[in-house]
């Protein structure tokens, strides 16, 4: 499958015609062809002796075994063929094993307690009750021992259906789904969500946009420009049921949304069943899971996050993925204090104070405040450091960090010094390399490749990616035509993403991929991902990941398996699959033959319809690609449980 179909007849050399010419007028010897009649005969004989039986007997048998190249029109029984001199039934299915000689019966994994139904293994709210509660630090990533790992499947609840399609899923999510209706009432005035029979209904209502988040981010465009393609990536903080990341989309900017699990049950849940980007995530001790200078725009709407104390380390972490020239976008508290101060029940003192910090913190930061109208403030980060590192040496501003990887942020602690940009030779360069605008930032040359901060990866190479991925997108919608067609899926997650090909050639799509740049990568290309207007995370295949179960449509995993092989166990990997994969979700696994081969016994043991194919460039590629469906199942009924 996928290469080209072999000639059926393929000549090795053909005879000249000076041999053709001698073999006619060849005279045949008759005394050879005497005594190997006769040999032949008393072969046959002798045969015939041994197996003690007659020669019309031997006869059927022979006529038998003839079979005949192509089916005949009257053979449609569906009787099973059977070997014509054992009477066994004829298996034409694929023996291939594993070199390392395991059994090929697939262990079976059980399905969990329905309790498990929203199990997040490294937010167990147990487990965080364990950790300091100041800065929130309880509520960050803080995973299970490896003794501690379930081997069972997570269930869905019962009742659980597919979730609307986008763009009614952006409106309407099935109660069912998220039986959790704690929200309806403790933001009830707020427009935030209604209960309404089986489902629930997403007015797009806010604390801070009772209007609605169209109209607010309508008034957020009124003071920056959010239609010429500068705004592609988005980041919310403390984002709620993630109306103002679900609002954006239609204006092509991509946003990830995060919140921590926190009392307000189910706030990420709600927005990944509803088809917008999300994590489960807090700004707390560690770094955000992403590169620096990822986002072209962050937002707080009244987020609660103490943004000027600590040495103004939350705000200072907004800064480093931010974009040079990126915007900050704050409202609530302690924003329009003077006439809110009453209805937050807070002091004036308190609240000047509070806008103060945050004032005095943007300006070591070097951010310039653009605006501040009605609800909301507006600051950008400056294009480079050109001027702000002048200015240190006046003023005692905010140090500079010594050197270090502004890109590390898994499991990296924060800091109080400014990361520093990339240098420029003026002031009106652009820090790191100038973008282009959406979409034809897509696939023009990332600036960290252009400028050759990606170590291995050349300009060739990235054209050389975009011609590849190409070729493999259109070959995976002939195998899963589900994925050829719009609207199917929505939720993706690429599990490999490399330099993100995989996402940009569903861009068409009314989808959204989650790209994930492991940990243990040889390469940390999650930076050049971001500059092509795409999304993603890092990520440790070894720990789970912060997103609810039945997460994601379609999961991607190109080479997971060689990439984690000797680092942890396969089960475990692939029972997070199956853990944040929606029943009836499909998969598409690249690998080395004999590495799908034990991937496939596992898939069968979490009763995954699957299949293994050959590789796009045919059958002799020691890669090949399983193709599979997770079948749909929940928890029993209360009642039955």
């Amino acid at each position: 499958m996928g290469g080209p179909n072999p000639p059926h007849y393929t000549p090795l050399s053909k005879p000249t015609a000076a041999s053709a010419a001698a073999s006619h007028f060849k005279t045949p010897k008759l005394y050879p062809l005497a005594i190997i009649t006769i040999l032949c005969s008393i072969s046959y004989l002798i045969g015939v002796w041994k197996h003690g039986g007659s020669t019309t007997t031997t006869s059927t048998a022979t006529a038998t075994l003839t079979l005949p190249c192509f089916p005949t029109s009257q053979n449609t029984t569906t009787t099973p063929k059977t070997h014509p001199l054992t009477n066994t039934p004829l298996d034409f299915t694929s023996h291939h094993s594993a070199a390392d000689g395991a059994a090929t019966t697939a262990k079976s994994y059980p399905p969990c307690s329905i309790r498990y139904s929203e199990y997040t293994p490294c937010e167990d709210q147990k487990r965080s009750l364990k950790f300091p509660r100041n800065r929130l630090i309880y509520r960050e990533r803080h995973c299970p021992k490896k003794n501690e790992l379930l081997k069972c499947r997570v269930p869905a609840p019962h009742g659980y259906k597919n979730p609307f399609k986008w763009p009614v899923s952006r409106d309407l999510v099935w109660y069912a789904n998220v039986p959790h209706k704690e929200l309806t009432v403790e933001k009830a005035v707020q427009n935030w969500i209604r209960f309404e029979g089986d489902r629930f209904r997403f007015p797009g209502g806010g604390t801070m946009f009772p209007n609605g988040a169209d109209a607010y981010i309508d008034d957020i465009g009124k003071l920056i420009n959010l239609k010429d393609g500068s705004i592609r990536t988005a980041i919310d903080t403390g984002c709620g049921v993630a109306s103002w990341g679900a609002y954006l989309l239609s204006r092509n900017i991509l946003p990830i949304s995060f919140a921590p699990r926190d009392t307000h049950e189910a706030q990420v849940q709600f927005a990944l069943e509803r088809g917008v980007p999300a994590l489960i995530g807090v700004i707390a001790s560690k770094r955000l899971p992403y590169p620096s200078r990822a986002f072209d725009m962050a937002h707080c709407s009244r987020c609660l996050i103490p943004w000027g104390q600590y040495d103004g380390a939350f705000l200072i972490e907004v800064d480093r993925v931010l974009r040079p020239g990126g915007y900050w976008i704050l409202s609530g508290p302690p924003i329009r204090w003077k006439k809110h101060w009453r209805g937050w029940e807070r002091s004036r003192e308190d609240l000047n104070a509070e806008q103060m910090q945050i004032e005095n913190v943007t300006k070591n930061l070097c951010w310039k405040k653009l605006v501040e109208k009605d609800d909301i403030a507006i600051w950008q980060k400056p294009a480079n450091h050109f001027k702000c590192k002048k200015s240190r040496n006046v003023v005692k501003y905010l140090p500079f960090c010594p050197a270090q990887d502004p890109d590390k942020a898994w499991y990296t602690n924060l800091e109080t010094c400014l990361t520093p940009l990339p240098e420029v030779t003026n002031s009106d360069e652009a820090a790191g390399g100038k973008l282009e605008k959406w979409p034809k930032r897509l696939n023009a040359i990332p600036p960290r490749i252009s400028r050759g901060t990606i170590s291995g990866v050349t300009p060739q190479n990235f054209k050389q990616n975009l011609q590849l991925w190409n070729r493999r997108v259109s070959y995976y919608k002939t195998v899963n035509n589900q994925l050829a067609q719009p609207g199917r899926y929505r939720n993706i997650l690429d599990m490999n993403a490399h330099l993100g090909g995989f996402a940009a050639n569903l861009i068409k799509d009314p989808l959204w991929v989650m790209n994930v740049v492991p940990v243990e990568a040889k390469v940390n290309t999650l930076g050049v991902i971001y500059e092509r207007g795409l999304i993603g995370t890092y990520q440790s295949w070894c720990e789970a990941m912060s997103t609810y179960p039945r997460t994601y449509d379609l999961i991607h995993a190109d080479s997971i398996f060689t990439l984690y092989k000797e680092r942890c166990e396969m089960e475990d990997i692939m029972l997070e699959m199956d853990r944040i994969l929606r029943p009836e979700g499909s998969l598409i696994i690249r690998d080395d033959v004999d590495v799908l081969v034990k991937v496939k016994r596992i898939a069968d043991g979490l009763r995954w319809d699957s299949q293994i194919v050959d590789h796009e460039d045919g059958p002799l590629e020691r890669e090949k690609l399983l193709f599979a469906v997770k079948l749909y199942w929940t928890a029993p009924p209360e009642s039955a449980s």
